[in-house]
């Protein structure tokens, strides 16, 4: 198998398109980068931004430059020595325009005897036979609102197909509806009486049974090809967990693809592990970032701003969402779940309910692979007799069943069994990345999907043994900082963990800010103030888009559902203040100012540590350059390459007499560092086989981390504020090995011996010791 030795992450859309990344690869190469990593290729939701959506796996979006375009970008890649890494999405299917999916379009117009039938996951008996469709709105009786055209049923700007003979001169549009192989219905009804399994709580994107073997090889034909013909040489797997079966999947596409590089988009909670028999080289990198971001955290800030928060123990709050989106938004799968018991269970459908929402609000990882993690079911069993003693006779009945005894189904496991893990990992996503990241607001650099926020901080010597297992255990897993997923870009989170070098200056900030521009909802608007100073200045519509949504998903004091005008125009009235309040202003920019070299420090040191610690590292476009974003869709924001082409050009080559890149807003710091690790990376990778902490001694030891890759050498500063105070480095060393070095960034040479920090650190946080003999 060949695996990339760095990647770099391409969001594809109609307005940056396959040539465009093709155009790009020179850029890329002289970045250091040895392969390119698309975001999904396959046909798409018109104006789809993100590619997630897929109607027709059968051929290349044309909006992202079709065929023509990923041929170009695949020779335009391989003739500059790199490789080209693409995201498939095998989970499901985008559904929000009928006519766009054809396998969608074909299950509405014949129902059950539709070939497609068995590609959808779909309950007919709990729909009286049809499949229920929530996109019917509010406005009275929507179904006077039905109108025949074309041969079609329409309601308003959307189509929908009419089953042969059902339709003639005459008919009222209430009539043909009534006779079709689906039901429209309201769109509120969907979290109760959906019956059809959905991506998370989207109604749009229908679930893919992509383990019945004509489904995969119908949705895989595409994939295929670009193995077959050279154009692909490995695939990042989008929400394995949604899967009836990962392992089986994964095995097939080992098979379909000859044994090339998998990596799978799975979050895995701290301490757990990607399944053995999983046909993968790793995870897409999120458990690699939490770990990262925790080093620059200051642990004794912990109590002060646990305090200042006054938030209920995370646990028992990220309980208490799963719990309400298993109630909630997630109702229609858990009354999937009910359906799927024996008959013979004597179990009441509203009590065995309340015992499965109960077990997936007490499951402790995103989902469990039977057999393989069956502990987790015996975990959440465990958890759930504690909280709810009145449901432990249900749950006695439930668990054996969910543990797949006695199934028939794949591997011996029962459709309960299976229905349960694919439910577990939608439950998690919603209740604690959509919800519980929204309101536990003690420190939001830690509120990153794949993250526990309850861990505040990390010591160095619990991450070089996090290192050192990551080196023996998955060196070819993706490492990352920043993700199109992420809820705040890397340098964003840098920022914020500055903060815990001074609690009692930002809790009295905060304070402050709170009585000059007050909000009902104080954990929210906890949220936004850092988001604030992580981002700062931000532009006024950014900042706004950002706390409406946040708002929304915390759903405290206002939901999607349902917005509170009166509570947002108070929402929005603060973020108003932040630019127009003189004092208020006054305070956040006096705290930006205070926190913003150490964010830069911060930032530089997290990067450097992630670009050349174990695995392959990937760099989110444009994050060579600093990039202070927030969620979604405010971190797909447009790139400008060219000026980041400028700049890579314009950057010293350390022997000009221009010498080094200040560290200030161009970022050009930012991309030195990046250029020289990545081309390390890619160019000398017999520099990067091993690992070893690198130790300091001194007054100021603990703001050092270091380690030896096997001839290149990572040192980094971490907590600057505290550094600053203490006076900076004094007589603090650093123990290199033996031999000569000489840093990558500054050219400063060193020998073998104790170094003092200081001189070390001369001219950046961080160093980068290439050992002369392999220079």
């Amino acid at each position: 198998m060949r695996a990339p030795r760095s990647t770099y992450r391409l969001q594809l859309h109609e307005g940056f398109t396959l040539f465009d990344a093709a155009a790009l690869v020179p850029y890329l190469r002289d970045l250091g980068v040895d392969w390119v990593y698309l975001s999904p290729l396959l046909k798409a939701e018109e104006g789809s931004t993100h590619g997630y959506d897929v109607t027709d796996p059968s051929c290349i979006d044309p909006a992202r430059g079709g065929p023509e375009g990923f041929q170009a970008l695949a020779d335009a890649a391989h003739g500059a020595g790199m490789g080209v890494l693409v995201d498939i999405v095998p989970n499901h299917m985008g559904v929000a325009t009928p006519r766009a999916n054809q396998w969608w379009w074909s299950v509405l117009r014949d129902g059950p005897e539709s070939r497609y039938a068995e590609a959808f996951d779909i309950d007919w008996a709990a729909g009286n036979g049809k499949l229920r469709l929530p996109v019917l709105g509010d406005n009275g009786d929507a179904l006077d609102e039905l109108r025949i055209e074309d041969g079609e049923l329409r309601y308003h700007q959307q189509a929908f197909p009419l089953a042969e003979g059902t339709f003639t001169p005459g008919d009222s549009a209430r009539q043909v509806h009534s006779r079709q192989h689906y039901e429209l219905v309201n769109w509120r009804r969907a979290d109760n009486e959906l019956n059809y399994r959905r991506f998370f709580g989207v109604n749009t994107l229908a679930g893919v049974r992509v383990e019945v073997p004509w489904v995969f090889e119908e949705s895989h034909a595409e994939i295929r090809r670009w193995f077959q013909e050279g154009l692909a040489d490995g695939l990042r797997i989008d929400h394995p967990d949604g899967l009836a079966d990962p392992a089986g999947y994964l095995e097939q596409l080992r098979e379909l693809t000859g044994g090339a590089y998998v990596l799978v988009e799975k979050i895995l909670e701290p301490g757990e592990k990607l399944p053995a028999s999983w046909s993968a080289a790793g995870t897409t990198g999120y458990d690699a970032l939490a770990e990262v971001d925790r080093l620059f955290v200051d642990p004794e800030a912990a109590a002060a701003l646990t305090d200042a928060s006054d938030a209920e123990p995370y646990r028992h709050m990220i309980h208490d969402t799963k719990r309400a989106v298993a109630d909630g938004l997630l109702h229609s799968e858990v009354q999937r779940l009910v359906r799927l018991l024996p008959p013979g269970s004597g179990l009441e459908a509203e009590t065995a309910a309340d015992a499965l929402a109960e077990l997936l609000a007490c499951f402790p990882v995103y989902r469990s692979y039977l057999p393989e993690g069956a502990g987790y079911l015996d975990e959440a069993a465990l958890n759930a007799r504690v909280r709810r003693p009145d449901l432990e006779p249900a749950i006695e009945v439930l668990l054996p069943l969910l543990q797949g005894q006695g199934g028939d189904g794949e591997d011996g496991l029962g459709e309960l069994a299976v229905r349960f893990q694919q439910t577990s990992g939608m439950v998690m996503a919603k209740g604690v990345e959509d919800t519980a990241f929204y309101r536990y607001t003690r420190l939001t650099s830690l509120n990153e999907v794949g993250a526990d926020p309850s861990l505040f901080a990390m010591e160095p010597h619990d991450l070089h043994l996090g290192m050192m297992l990551r080196q023996q255990e998955a060196p070819d897993a993706m490492t990352t900082l920043s993700t199109h997923d992420t809820k705040r870009s890397e340098d964003t989170r840098a920022r914020i963990s500055v903060l815990t070098e001074m609690p009692q200056e930002w809790t009295e900030a905060a304070a402050e800010l709170a009585g000059l521009l007050p909000l009902e909802d104080r954990p929210l608007a906890e949220l936004v103030w850092q988001a604030l100073v992580g981002t700062w200045p931000l532009e006024r519509r950014r900042a706004h888009a950002y706390a409406e949504k946040a708002a929304r998903e915390a759903g405290d004091s206002t939901t999607w559902t349902a917005p509170d005008e009166a509570f947002e125009k108070q929402l929005h009235a603060l973020v108003d203040g932040a630019y127009d309040h003189p004092k208020a202003n006054a305070v956040l920019e006096a705290v930006v100012d205070r926190i913003r070299g150490a964010g830069y420090s911060n930032a530089l040191g997290a990067k450097l540590v992630q670009l050349t610690m174990p695995g392959v590292p990937d760099v989110y476009q444009g994050t060579e350059l600093w990039d202070h974003s927030l969620v979604d869709p405010d971190n797909r924001r447009p790139v400008d390459f060219e000026a980041r082409r400028t700049l890579l050009s314009a950057v010293s080559d350390l022997s000009g007499e221009d010498g080094l890149p200040e560290i200030d807003e161009s970022g050009a710091a930012k991309l030195l560092v990046t250029r020289e690790a990545l081309r390390l990376r890619r160019d000398k990778p017999a520099l990067f086989t091993g690992y070893s902490a690198l130790v300091s001694t001194g007054a100021a030891a603990g703001h050092f981390f270091g380690f030896d890759r096997g001839g290149v050498l990572t040192a980094v500063t971490r907590l600057p504020l505290g550094l600053e105070r203490a006076g900076g480095w004094q007589d603090t060393t650093v123990q290199l090995p033996s031999g000569s070095y000489r840093d990558a960034l500054s050219g400063a040479a060193f020998t073998g011996a104790a170094v003092k920090a200081a001189e070390l650190f001369a001219q950046y946080p961080v160093a980068l010791l290439v050992r002369e003999e392999d220079a």
